[in-house]
């Protein structure tokens, strides 16, 4: 699929889809954007193969490929099927057209898409990312991608454009089951990091030297190597990923691990306490200020 015969109808323009639309846009990709937020469209104003929707039916008009990056699965199912007014824009995608949905979505809902887009001869693929929006910026994102393997090949050359790190794990729904628990198992990380190194301060030492001790042992995970020192001691809180969006994403993970009818008494503690740091810290606050939250509740 060369980038020069391909228009790309790109459905959420939020801190991550912007730089990700950017590097198709760099490949040669055409690209018809639409986001609730109209003013997104400044940030395309140097590039000449983008064009802003007033609405995702125009945006899709004529697309080979439609991605959707957009904040969870009742949303992506509202844009895609309709919700309590006019169908969504599946019936209205290209036949043999491609909807790869790059969201953080629910897998047994992105399961259901499938077969229903398969039904309207859409193409789908589910294909989640991670890496924040540093590697959104400089295209190097882990994309993790579920679907038919020929339609992933056909496929690949895109995603390149977008990420280092692209493994194929399954039919459509498994990338998303992988992210939701790839995304739980790093949150119980970022809580127990947090808990571990107020305890430690509460005690006298010093948390540096202790989450030092952390990476030299079996205690090592990404928080304690990525954000502990970048965003947590230093209380910046500004790593560009949001609580509401760790919170959201681990409830998605338990959902998931309770639909598989198994064990799921830690990550229902997570959802609990992400949530009551949602709650307490606010709107806007940063996933790595659970520390904060967490040095907050010491008695």
């Amino acid at each position: 699929m060369k980038s020069s015969d391909t228009k790309i109808a790109f459905i959420g323009l939020g801190l991550m889809g912007v730089p990700m639309a950017k590097n198709l846009l760099k490949a040669g990709y055409q690209i018809v954007g639409f986001d609730l937020s109209k003013e997104v469209a400044a940030k395309f104003s140097d590039d000449k193969g983008f064009q802003f929707a007033s609405t995702p039916e125009q945006a899709i008009e004529g697309a080979n490929i439609t991605i959707l990056m957009l904040p969870d699965s009742s949303i992506i199912d509202a844009v895609l099927w309709g919700s309590n007014g006019p169908a969504g824009i599946a019936s209205k995608l290209s036949k043999n057209s491609y909807l790869i949905d790059m969201s953080s979505s629910s897998p047994i809902s992105s399961k259901e898409n499938n077969h229903q887009l398969e039904r309207l001869g859409i193409k789908f693929i589910d294909a989640p990312v991670s890496g924040g929006v540093k590697k959104a910026i400089d295209g190097s994102l882990a994309i993790i991608v579920g679907g038919k393997k020929e339609h992933f090949n056909e496929l690949q050359p895109l995603l390149e454009c977008m990420g280092k790190s692209i493994v194929h794990v399954g039919d459509a729904g498994a990338a998303h089951a992988v992210k939701a628990l790839n995304n739980y198992v790093s949150a119980a990380g970022l809580i127990a990091a947090s808990e571990a190194l107020n305890a430690a301060n509460k005690f006298g030492l010093d948390p540096h030297i202790v989450n030092k001790v952390f990476n030299a042992s079996t205690g090592r995970n990404n928080t304690t190597e990525n954000k502990v020192e970048n965003f947590m001691l230093n209380d910046a809180f500004n790593s560009g990923f949001s609580l509401a969006l760790m919170r959201k994403d681990v409830q998605i993970a338990l959902s998931f691990i309770e639909n598989m009818n198994c064990y799921a008494n830690l990550a229902k503690q997570c959802v609990l306490t992400a949530k009551e740091a949602d709650e307490k810290l606010g709107k806007g606050a940063d996933h790595t200020a659970m520390y904060d939250y967490v040095r907050s509740r010491a008695l």
